[in-house]
């Protein structure tokens, strides 16, 4: 493995996340969760270049205090949106086909960050596998 392969990372988990971040990264560890996601609107435009960037590339999953817990392969960087998300991201999410569960998850997770989901939000979902050591 070259080592700028793994000069990207995925974090898991904020101050205050109430064990989340934690629930999340022992769920892609488990082979549960292939994708993740979050409102386009909340990134900037090096932040959103950062995210296309490593397609196909491996990455270190950290929790919010920069723990490497285990690797990914960056697979597909996809746009959707909360109203309609793409099956791959639902499943991904561990939600199998459940689209109204997927939204009532999201609209739970980030409401103490004050991030409001509407039907027509843009989502930036990034698709991934685990990688094996």
């Amino acid at each position: 493995m070259r080592e700028h392969e793994l000069s990207y990372t995925m974090v898991f988990g904020w101050e205050g996340d109430q064990g989340l971040g934690e629930k999340l990264i022992q769920q892609i560890i488990r082979g549960e969760k292939t994708a993740t996601c979050a409102p386009k609107e909340e990134y900037s435009e090096s932040e959103l270049q950062a995210t296309y960037e490593p397609v196909g590339q491996i990455l270190n999953v950290q929790d919010k205090q920069g723990n490497a817990r285990c690797k990914v392969r960056l697979l597909e960087v996809i746009e959707t949106t909360f109203g309609n998300p793409d099956p791959r991201l639902v499943r991904g999410e561990g939600n199998r086909d459940d689209v109204g569960q997927f939204q009532e998850d999201h609209r739970l997770a980030w409401k103490d960050l004050d991030v409001v989901l509407r039907e027509d939000t843009v989502l930036i979902a990034e698709l991934f596998e685990l990688v094996k050591d």
